[in-house]
């Protein structure tokens, strides 16, 4: 295996472009379309659900390797946050109700896109209570919810009926503008790094396995799912053939944390719980093998496309490797050496073969062969002052045995 290089600049082009590209969980058609034509020119087949789910296919090109052999899944999602107009009101402004978990005052100030059935508006969203030449104080002390959120669309609009004049009806989207920065010292950001930035890692590590044409000993479908930000993600796109599951995706800077805005962040556990011992800790040392700055991370309020695959009931090792992001859900920062370091160890991962050798069959009928996650050393039993556990339940059995002989069953 070797760490293979990584064109930054592919990396950050690629990011832009999505970022430009608006898709809302449930509003997705287009960037489909954009990864799909990174796939033809990256030369990776792949197949769409009828929804538009991505399935590639990096086939394994060592023709001695079992034709038995596992296939892994690389995961990222091409849906974001957004909105939905929920209702219209008879000044003609609009309520608004998120797309996916994110808080209002996020929100608050944006300039958005209305996607009509038959056109396209510009607005904003701003609180009820906008003008401090009229409101004074009040602005302040408003509630930070969706509820005291509106659009006001950058049209002559007086009511709304001049809203239904230009065909703006309940549900149809709301898109915010990323507004992306890519600063000089490598710092980017955006709106919707989560998880344009991971789409873009993903893509440019499969452009680099490609071009330097370096063995893979199994198959690898790149999956792009297009509805992780509502919950369910991967859990109907991954095949049979399938036993590991990288999900790729935003790794929340905080305090309290242990993701940063420098290397990979691989999470042992998250809300889904933990992730699978074997599969985590192959990952971390590849970081250290190959000297990709690594930190270990348990997130709490957090939910992924691997762990989303486990809870549809797929029988799969999951890891789940990160970008640190600062501000998760808002206005993310992230740096371009985070999402190069992803991308090598994408690459490592690739090059890897299954985990463990039994994973080769998806069912075994001995533990003989089954893995252990300690060593030898740490499966020796510890003395304790417990009691040898043969003795009490000889002498449990023992005492049932008297209580029958004092106390005779009365027919």
């Amino acid at each position: 295996m070797e760490k293979l290089a990584i064109d930054a600049n592919y990396l950050k082009a690629t990011l832009l472009e999505l970022l430009a590209i608006p898709s809302p969980a449930g509003l997705t058609d287009e960037i489909v379309h954009y990864v799909g034509r990174k796939l033809d020119e990256i030369h990776i087949s792949y197949q769409l659900t009828r929804r538009g789910t991505i399935r590639g296919m990096l086939r394994r090109n060592l023709p001695e390797r079992r034709k038995s052999s596992p296939a892994c899944a690389v995961v990222a999602h091409l849906d974001t946050l957004g909105a939905m107009v929920s209702r219209i009101k008879p000044d003609g402004r609009l309520a608004l109700m998120p797309i996916g978990t994110w808080s209002s005052r996020w929100a608050e100030g944006g300039r958005v896109t209305v996607f009509t059935e038959s056109g396209r508006h510009r607005g904003s969203v701003l609180p009820l209570l906008a003008s401090g030449h009229v409101h004074n104080e009040a602005i302040d002390s408003q509630p930070v919810n969706w509820a005291q959120l509106e659009v006001r669309v950058d049209e002559q609009i007086a009511c709304d009926a001049d809203v239904a004049a230009l065909n703006i009806q309940i549900g149809d989207f709301i898109a915010f503008d990323a507004n992306p920065e890519v600063l000089e010292n490598g710092f980017i950001v955006s709106r919707y790094l989560d998880n344009k930035a991971g789409v873009a890692a993903l893509l440019a590590a499969l452009k680099a396995v490609v071009d330097s044409r370096v063995p893979v000993p199994m198959d690898c479908h790149p999956v792009f799912t297009l509805s992780e930000e509502v919950g369910s993600g991967a859990t109907a796109v991954i095949e049979e053939d399938v036993s590991e599951v990288i999900g790729v995706d935003i790794g929340p800077v905080a305090a309290g944390q242990g993701a940063r805005e420098r290397g990979v962040t691989i999470p042992l556990m998250d809300s889904a719980g933990p992730h699978d011992y074997h599969l985590t800790r192959r990952l971390l040392k590849f970081c250290d093998k190959y000297d990709i700055p690594s930190n270990r991370d348990v997130f709490r309020f957090y939910h992924s496309d691997a762990g989303a695959a486990v809870s549809a009931g797929h029988d799969i090792r999951t890891a789940l490797l990160c970008f640190g992001t600062d501000a998760s859900h808002g206005y993310e920062r992230t740096h371009i050496s985070v999402l190069v370091n992803l991308a090598e160890l994408l690459t490592l991962y690739i090059q890897s073969g299954p985990t463990l050798p039994e994973d080769r069959q998806r069912r075994t009928d001995s533990v003989d062969a089954f893995s252990h996650q300690f060593d030898p050393d740490q499966r020796v039993s510890v003395e304790t002052s417990q009691s040898d556990a043969g003795k009490v339940v000889q002498s449990a059995d023992a005492q049932n045995s008297d209580d029958r002989s004092n106390h005779p069953q009365i027919n």
